[in-house]
């Protein structure tokens, strides 16, 4: 068959397959390196295995999943050209969703879309997931890397992820265990996380400062602080619920670990009421912690109204823990313990409707018909 000078293949379409091998050459050790006896072949097939024979021993297993990408935080990300804080990123967005469940992540799969593969970059990506996924204990067992010349420019890239845990069906946690008079316990953001990045962009526009930029009060730039990784709750929330079981002589209501939320988009009421049973409120009082520099910087920058910025940001709590008050102290000591720095966020009580004309109360939030959540007071 002759050659046409003017043939069209796929590498001037823009899609260089080699560099996507060289990729996942780059990223192989770190993906292997988060094995464990489950996972079954290596990286590279179609499909990722996990053996479930390892979890014979469950007697009622609920298999739970989550997905879930990074939003607008990759535009800074690419901005700057850093990219190995990303996927810690991805992972943390994903994982602690599932836990929140009580159950355990066991894998998780990852989907990067980009204008032009370089393959330093996908492997940073690619690292940070695999580094995320060490923390929280779970498997990466596959993922894609998707070249798209035209539809996004050379340097533009989109993440997304999807992880499956498991957990004991009388072990499951949700409204339904939540009781009047439980704790709220509150564990530390490390930072903005991955969420409310459109309005932070925004404010940062207009105000015409640069990632680039010193800030005293950050103690870094403010692109180091932005790129800040999510924290990831994963060790700790199943630490807590492994010390402070939640089942129960009755197994159901359980006498330690009632339920997590876990604080990402709509802020920290909103993602409150989606674990409370109807009928209950989750009393949050403000002046239980200091909202940190960051989210002050931005509230301040951009003249943005306090019920905004609480509709948008975590303003520094990242996961809730609701416990039985008879293990709240013991349950904030412990992650203390751990270097996440936690304390009493509020209560769990009976709506009575007295706070339902509080601008603040929030019910139904995220299409759950479930509890309600209000923030009371001044932060400190």
């Amino acid at each position: 068959m002759s050659e046409n000078q003017n043939a069209v293949t796929y590498a001037s379409a823009g899609v260089d397959v080699e560099a996507g091998d060289r990729a996942v050459e780059l990223m192989k050790d770190a993906v292997k390196a988060t094995h464990g006896a489950g996972v079954v072949g290596g990286v590279g097939g179609f499909a990722g295995l996990f053996d479930l024979s390892v979890l014979k021993d469950y007697r009622k297993p609920y298999l739970a999943t989550s997905t879930d990408g990074v939003g607008t935080k990759v535009a800074i990300a690419q901005k700057l050209d850093i990219h190995h804080t990303i996927g810690h990123d991805l992972v943390g967005m994903v994982v602690d969703d599932i836990v929140v469940t009580g159950a355990r992540p066991l894998f998780m799969t990852d989907y990067i879309a980009t204008g032009k593969v370089v393959p330093e970059r996908i492997a940073d990506i690619v690292r940070g997931v695999a580094e995320g996924c060490s923390l929280a204990g779970t498997a990466l067992v596959g993922g894609e890397t998707a070249e798209h010349p035209g539809l996004l420019a050379e340097d533009e890239y989109d993440v997304a992820g999807a992880a499956t845990g498991i957990v004991e069906a009388d072990e499951l946690l949700g409204p339904d265990r939540v009781r009047e008079g439980d704790v709220l316990i509150a564990m530390a953001s490390s930072g903005i996380h991955s969420n409310g990045y459109s309005l932070v962009r925004k404010v940062l526009s207009v105000a015409g400062w640069e990632y680039e930029r010193e800030v005293a009060e950050l103690g870094r730039t403010l692109g180091e602080e932005l790129l800040e990784p999510t924290r990831i709750y994963t060790a700790d929330c199943l630490d807590l619920i492994e010390a402070f079981p939640v089942n129960g002589e009755d197994g159901q209501t359980g006498s330690g670990v009632r339920g997590f939320s876990h604080v990402t988009g709509g802020g920290l009421a909103a993602n409150l009421a989606r674990v409370l049973p109807v009928g209950t409120v989750g009393v949050v009082e403000r002046s239980t912690w200091e909202i940190p520099a960051i989210f002050k910087l931005i509230g301040e920058l951009g003249s943005v109204p306090q019920a905004d910025l609480e509709r948008t940001l975590n303003l520094g709590v990242g996961m809730i823990a609701v416990v039985d008050p008879s293990v709240a102290d013991a349950a904030v000591e412990r992650l203390n313990k751990r270097g996440l720095p936690s304390w009493v966020l509020g209560t769990v009580q009976k709506d009575t409707g007295e706070h339902k004309a509080n601008p603040d109360y929030v019910q139904g939030a995220k299409g759950v018909d479930g509890g309600a959540a209000v923030l009371l007071g001044s932060y400190k």
